[in-house]
């Protein structure tokens, strides 16, 4: 019974993780120069906000830093985003 509880929580853990990158990227795409970020744009850093900033989730703000100060390290692709968000 506790393995099985704490496979859940561990479910759970992941869900609260990915929604929150998900927030991230809605709110970054929102606010970037008052253009709407579209789907793709928001999968572009998906990747990287794991890879480089997986530590300042849920910390909306220290995610955008995080990236910014990675902005070297991003994928090609989300390096994009963040050129023509003017970040």
């Amino acid at each position: 019974m506790k393995a099985r509880f704490l496979r859940f929580a561990g479910v759970r853990s992941r869900a609260r993780r990915a929604s929150t990158v998900g927030l991230f990227l809605t709110m970054f795409a929102t606010a970037a120069s008052a253009q709407q970020g579209t789907p793709e744009q928001r999968r572009a850093c998906t990747p990287d906000v794991y890879r480089l900033c997986a530590g300042e989730i849920p910390n909306v703000r220290a995610i955008t830093a995080c990236l910014r100060r990675n902005r070297s390290s991003l994928s090609e692709a989300c390096r994009t985003v963040f050129d023509q968000a003017g970040g």
